[in-house]
């Protein structure tokens, strides 16, 4: 269950998402980095000056996700404003010899 255009694959399977109760909204390709993460807060009692790296890896990972979708996005824009700068002829070239 990848997202659409996303070159980061799933690594962590539906089972261990809801073995660990990662919520439906962390379900994406860093999940597998939040489940060690959740187990870490949990077992430190989530001091925040605890579980450094864990946390390091998993917002590097959310990180790129969201500049992925930014890229892609503007790419869409810019598809769609080359489309709209471009008019539609009212004649076909072929009628217009």
């Amino acid at each position: 269950m990848e997202a659409p255009g996303s070159s980061k694959k799933m690594i962590a399977t539906q089972e261990e998402m809801v073995e660990a109760k990662v919520p439906l909204a962390y379900r994406d390709q860093c999940a597998h980095l939040l489940i060690p993460l959740n187990k870490c807060r949990q077992a430190e009692l989530y001091l925040p000056w605890k579980c450094g790296s864990e946390r390091h890896s998993y917002e590097k990972c959310e990180y790129e996700l969201v500049m992925e979708r930014m890229l892609q996005m503007q790419k869409i824009r810019e598809l769609e404003a080359q489309s709209k700068s471009q008019p539609i002829p009212l004649l076909p070239k072929t009628a217009i010899a």
